[in-house]
């Protein structure tokens, strides 16, 4: 029975999901880091009242957005505004191969690849936490690397906490053990209900309009208009949660756990607080996940084009 199951698994295994998921992602990281550095640098600012028990020799304050750009800019240049890409290029990367590759093996096991477009959006809901939820757990070292490396304050790169990807994965593992690598993982598997809701919306928003104009594939311009919409829904409702995952992966600072985070930006910021960053994400965001499925749709039809 195992033999056979196994014998399933791998011959329905969607490497060509993997392979479109993993270059969409990519894309996108590299397109759009600057914003995602902005975001997380916003998540761990407090404000002036609510003061870090561990405070920094030198940690920027930002007006807004613009102003963080600036600043940024006029410190280290365009490297600074590209600080932890490796980890988000190789994250975002490897996050949506693994999530897509999951989530549509896990429909070819269950005999629904025929049916894919009538789906019952329940079942898209199960698919999708299951397969966001198997992610995380996977790749939840790389994002508190990322976040990190993206957390240098340092003024000249002599200083720098972190030379590289690698050198941040040594020192973390040498100064906290191997339980530093899942922080932040707790929030972050609440987070897995963004995923859902971004993925289970768009793909019932594409079902829906393929069934209504009877076409196999939607036009570029409706992927792009359904990504950007489910992005939206999914950034805006679960966004509190990626507040407390980054400030638990913050190196600055420390809390004792994700009630302790919840609890310490409630009583310094009010709500606002887990709202801290918004607008930079979702400058971000939106375009990423435009640029994620629009990439990914096109190479997904690619290579099914070469294979047949």
């Amino acid at each position: 029975m195992i033999d056979t199951l196994f014998h399933r698994v791998l011959s329905t295994i969607q490497y060509h999901q993997f392979i479109a998921g993993l270059f969409g992602g990519i894309i996108s990281s590299i397109v759009l880091h600057p914003f995602d550095l902005i975001k997380i640098r916003f998540q761990v600012t407090e404000s002036k009242s609510n003061k870090s028990d561990r405070p920094l020799p030198y940690r920027p304050y930002y007006n807004n957005f613009v102003d963080a750009f600036r600043s940024i800019y006029r410190e280290k240049g365009l490297q600074g505004l590209y600080e932890g890409v490796t980890p988000n290029v190789v994250g975002n990367g490897i996050s949506w191969g693994l999530y897509l590759f999951i989530y549509n093996t896990i429909v070819v096991l269950n005999n629904d690849e025929d049916k894919i477009k009538s789906l019952a959006f329940l079942y898209r809901v199960i698919y999708s936490t299951t397969a966001g939820l198997l992610t995380i757990i996977l790749t939840n070292p790389i994002w508190v690397i990322k976040t990190r490396m993206c957390l240098q304050y340092s003024k000249g790169k002599s200083s720098a906490t972190y030379d590289g990807m690698l050198d941040a994965f040594r020192k973390t593992y040498q100064n906290e053990g191997i339980q530093a690598f899942y922080k932040g993982l707790t929030p972050g598997l609440f987070g897995i209900f963004h995923g859902t809701i971004q993925f289970s919306s768009y793909e019932q928003m594409k079902s829906f309009y393929m069934n209504a104009f009877g076409i196999t594939y939607c036009p570029t311009p409706i992927i792009l208009t359904f990504s950007a919409l489910s992005k939206f829904i999914a950034a805006t409702s679960t966004y509190p949660t990626q507040v407390v995952r980054t400030r638990l992966q913050d190196q600055h600072q420390h809390y004792n756990g994700a009630i302790d985070a919840i609890n310490k930006t409630y009583e310094g910021e009010g709500i606002s607080g887990f709202f801290k960053g918004v607008v930079p994400a979702l400058y971000r965001v939106i375009p990423a996940s435009c640029i994620t499925f629009g990439s990914y749709e096109f190479i997904l039809r690619e290579l099914k084009s070469m294979t047949t």
